[in-house]
């Protein structure tokens, strides 16, 4: 009895121990060695907008390179909504005569150079086919050289400075350059009567001093004088003395391309002070907070952008504006986000790339980056919601119209269309 009542203890203590440990359940992340572009394993990022498709189906990542934090992070998520309703209307592309999942691998870069490669090179990790993004140069020209060094294409929506593609053959954008816009404001603040300038940007920033300068040199050869040209930090908050400045040089017009955090205090401090000259700025202005948060001061700023909702001229555009708005407020969170259903240029541009990038795919036939690469060297695309895509032998797109907006009752409207030449 004593034998059998040990031999029931060692049983009953075995079977003990074999619940206690159960069957193991493993989840294994892997290695960029690992897994090829183009693969059935679901995405390493943990910020995707896509759920990863179920085991067996064919997948192919498009990695999203935006700031959804920091000082650009309004506008990098306007971006990112785009990219993501696109990713919603064309959830699938075939590849040779089979259908591949399209997943949305995202990263944030914070709106910050030094962040930006560490992010950049994540999307690498993630064995992505083709990246979009950034909205900022600076974080743009930061990543590049961790996409062109492996061999995967990038398309920026807005990043509008010069050096992102220069030198890179390995990144696209649909948007129209600096250079260009730079000109735009200058001439349209000559039409506006102005005889002086004062020019206000920041420091470090690609974007903003690049399309200073460029305001700066366009309005000089228009005939104009600049009476001050200002430089802040970055994250400052207290332009006061800058703004002094300014005003002692008594100018008729302000041009201060800049974020979307730093845009109302500057014009709430210039209105404060009692400087009376217009102001204006580039794309990134376009953003409803902006309005709100400078609130009255904020009446009469003029901007140039890259799209206007109410440009019906466009098909692909019209059937966009009404498609998006239906998104946004489907998505109490994407709405809240964007300030409204209104659809910022950034959000079209995020949506073009988003379909540039498919169409490249379509057209490689192939989850392989360089191919993919190669075939927007000669894309065509006609259906663009901003117009259509191709693409010089630079990188960038053949764009040579920009919108002017002016902010009247506490909303941007639409003024006017510009092109080169006219």
């Amino acid at each position: 009895m004593k034998k059998q009542a040990l031999v029931l203890t060692l049983l009953l203590a075995l079977a003990l121990l074999l619940g206690a440990c159960g069957p193991a359940t493993t989840t294994t992340t892997a290695s960029p060695d690992e897994t090829p572009a183009g693969s059935t394993a679901p995405p390493d990022s943990q910020d995707k907008a896509t759920e990863p498709a179920p085991a067996g189906d064919k997948v192919i990542k498009i990695g999203v390179f935006q700031p959804t934090t920091g000082e650009n992070g309004g506008g990098g998520f306007q971006e990112l909504l785009g990219t993501r309703y696109g990713n919603e209307k064309i959830p699938t592309v075939e590849i040779n005569g089979e259908t591949y999942k399209i997943e949305l691998v995202e990263v944030d870069n914070k709106s910050d150079r030094t962040e930006a490669p560490i992010a950049a090179q994540s999307l690498i990790s993630s064995n992505v086919s083709v990246i979009i993004g950034s909205y900022g140069s600076a974080v743009s020209i930061a990543g590049g050289e961790i996409f062109k060094d492996a061999k995967v294409a990038a398309i920026a929506p807005s990043a509008t400075n010069p050096q992102v593609t220069r030198d890179n053959d390995f990144y696209f954008r649909v948007c129209f350059l600096d250079p260009f816009q730079g000109t735009v404001m200058a001439a349209f603040a000559r039409e506006e009567g102005a005889e002086k300038a004062a020019v206000i940007t920041q420091l470090g920033d690609d974007y903003s001093s690049g399309l200073g300068n460029f305001f700066l040199k366009a309005f000089k050869d228009a005939g104009g004088e600049i009476v001050a040209d200002e430089k802040f930090q970055t994250n400052q908050t207290d332009f006061k003395a800058i703004l002094t400045n300014v005003k002692a040089a008594e100018p008729d017009v302000i041009f201060a391309p800049s974020s979307i955090t730093t845009a109302p205090l500057l014009i709430q401090q210039a209105r404060e002070l009692g400087i009376e000259a217009k102001i204006m700025a580039g794309d990134t202005w376009e953003n409803q907070s902006i309005v709100d948060n400078a609130r009255e001061h904020a009446e009469g700023v003029s901007i140039s952008t890259f799209f206007d909702e109410n440009d019906v001229s466009n098909t692909a555009a019209k059937d966009f504006v009404v498609g998006f708005k239906e998104f946004l407020n489907g998505n109490p969170e994407y709405l809240s986000k964007n300030g409204g259903d209104g659809v910022a240029a950034v959000s079209a541009l995020g949506y073009d790339a988003y379909c540039v990038a498919v169409e490249a795919i379509k057209k490689a036939n192939s989850t392989d980056p360089v191919a993919i690469r190669d075939a927007l060297v000669t894309l065509d695309y006609a259906d663009g919601v901003t117009g259509a895509i191709s693409f010089d032998e630079n990188g960038d797109a053949k764009k040579d119209m920009a919108y002017i907006k002016v902010v009247e009752d506490g909303a941007f409207k639409f003024l006017k269309t510009v092109k080169v030449g006219d």
